[in-house]
């Protein structure tokens, strides 16, 4: 459903992206991840502009420890390249939505 990423393309695919980017980590028997893939699909719909990429948190076990992911879903977003900030919000599409303008207005962060 999403393009995923791996330890060998992420931060090249990210770089290259000027858009709002989330990048979401997430694993197959995970059931709060298979949520908010659905919910994710429906903002992917409201803002084509954003683009979404899935890390396979089971998979990526290296990208898992860069980004310190301890709980799955974990959300991190990035725009024009840079690392912006980890989301922690509601499971819901105008919630996501919210946080991730509100964050855009922030000047980017550190990445993990």
């Amino acid at each position: 459903m999403f393009p995923q990423l791996s330890q060998f393309d992420l931060h090249h695919r990210i770089a290259e992206n000027p858009s709002p980017t989330l990048v979401f980590f997430s694993a197959e028997s995970c059931a709060s991840c298979r949520h908010l893939k659905a919910i994710l699909a429906r903002l992917r719909e409201q803002r084509p502009e954003w683009i979404i990429y899935e890390v396979n948190a089971q998979k990526e076990m290296g990208l898992t420890r860069e980004f310190d992911v301890f709980h799955l879903p974990a959300m991190f977003l990035f725009h024009n390249g840079e690392f912006h900030s980890e989301l922690s919000c509601e499971a819901s599409v105008d919630t996501i939505g919210k946080a991730i303008l509100q964050q855009l207005r922030e000047p980017a962060g550190e990445a993990p």
